[in-house]
């Protein structure tokens, strides 16, 4: 592990790929690496596009990619696909509709399984930005799966959240229903060549117009054409435009130490969860105790489980 940390500081892309896939393994080696990098982390652009399924986020993805290498940024893409319930696995598509980028030594590509997370971001999501940020990439960019109304916990991640929208696809009233208007940052109306775009781009600007943030800020909103690379350009400057503005009003650091908590808080309920878990498999009876009671209507699920609680606190106090 000690050699996987020092391979990652003087940039060997295996070393990342393969810290990686231990910290999505969920494997106990990736702790120590993972440690020792959070002194190196702290200094990517994170952004975040969202948005729902057939917006076309990972063609815009591909196509801001090269844009903002031309700026002489380096680049870490990772592209969260869903994963299926039943059989575990997933498609990964993503990495396959960027093969333009893979020659690039500069860009490094990672998709990611969900792996029954539902906010539209794997849990593993947040230790592959750090490290990607420790690697050095100037710019992290996270795909989520595009699930709907969860994907609102982007902007835990994110410095920047950028909604990707369609013509014609009701994403506008989505939007409304998932509170998406309210932690976008920058705002696409992507496969702006489409007749419905006019309608879509004005519907979205009255939504903008109207919605009350909280930092008083008006949202930039912006028309794509991302197989063509139209207002790419523009995409990309709104997106530095933020990060300026971030820096400029002092909201970075804030933006950082929240995303820190937020990660903490994560962190402490998977652990939590794992070690509930492990604590009930030694105990079957339990378990089996409370459903025979759940199951006769003498309590309900919530009852049995602050009871579940008590007896696995009491038992660690013993």
């Amino acid at each position: 592990m000690d050699d996987l940390y020092s391979r990652l500081l003087n940039g060997d892309r295996r070393a990342v790929a393969r810290l990686i896939t231990l910290v999505e393994n969920g494997d106990p080696a990736a702790r120590d690496p993972i440690s020792h990098l959070h002194e190196h982390t702290g200094h990517a652009h994170i952004v975040g596009i969202t948005g729902a399924p057939g917006a076309g986020k990972s063609t815009l993805v591909s196509a801001l990619a090269k844009v903002l290498r031309a700026r002489g940024l380096t680049i870490g893409i990772i592209a969260v696909d869903p994963t299926s319930p039943f059989t575990g696995g997933a498609i990964l598509g993503d990495r396959i509709r960027m093969q333009d980028l893979a020659t690039d030594p500069e860009v490094f590509i990672r998709s990611m399984g969900t792996r029954g997370s539902l906010g539209g971001i794997s849990v593993a999501t947040n230790d592959a930005v750090n490290i990607l940020d420790a690697f050095g990439k100037d710019v992290v960019i996270v795909e989520t799966v595009g699930a709907g109304q969860v994907e609102v916990d982007i902007v835990k991640l994110a410095h920047t959240s950028v909604v990707v929208a369609m013509p014609g696809a009701g994403d506008e009233i989505q939007a409304i229903k998932a509170g998406i208007m309210e932690i976008g940052d920058v705002f696409v109306v992507n496969k702006a060549d489409r007749a419905e775009a006019g309608r879509t781009y004005t519907e979205i600007l009255m939504m903008l117009e109207m919605s009350e943030r909280s930092d008083g800020r008006m949202p930039a909103l912006i028309r794509t054409v991302a197989t063509t690379g139209e207002g790419v350009e523009e995409l990309a400057q709104a997106i530095m435009d933020h990060h300026a503005y971030l820096e400029e009003e002092g909201l970075l650091e804030k933006k950082t130490k929240e995303r820190i908590v937020s990660e903490l808080l994560e962190i402490i309920n998977r652990q939590v969860g794992r070690t509930v878990m492990r604590a009930l498999q030694e105990d079957p009876e339990m378990i089996e105790l409370m459903g025979k009671l759940m199951e006769t209507r003498e309590i309900d699920p919530h009852t049995g489980a602050a009871m579940v609680i008590r007896h696995l606190m009491k038992k660690g106090e013993g």
